[in-house]
């Protein structure tokens, strides 16, 4: 029993920023993988970044100096920090957390809305 709620969504111009956040609560003790996704209308969900209980860091291509993951684990909180946005990073960005062995369940959060505008 996990809850994941995301938060930070919004509006911005392109060349803006934003820090989406995601809290974590409930049996939290077996993740060790926290991920935050994005669909855009039309297209399928994708990665763009994750973040392992060791602090160990991953993004795909298009997030690659321009996206920051981190986590505070005294807030049990993952960020992704967004900066220099531009259009086509409009989506809704989800938060997902992922157990250990040997459950491997996988959690979603609601979703948050980021729209940005030329």
């Amino acid at each position: 029993q996990v809850q994941l709620v995301e938060s930070g969504g919004g509006l911005v111009q392109a060349g803006g920023s934003l820090r989406l956040s995601c809290a974590a609560s409930g049996s939290i003790f077996n993740i060790y993988l926290m991920e935050w996704y994005r669909q855009a209308p039309g297209k399928e969900r994708e990665l763009v970044a994750g973040i392992t209980k060791g602090g160990s860091t991953n993004y795909v291509d298009f997030a690659k100096g321009r996206f920051t993951i981190s986590r505070d684990n005294a807030k049990n909180t993952v960020y992704l920090q967004m900066n220099s946005l531009k259009p086509e990073d409009t989506a809704v960005y989800y938060c997902t957390a992922r157990e250990s062995f040997p459950s491997l369940k996988r959690y979603w959060g609601q979703g948050t809305q980021v729209t940005v505008s030329s």
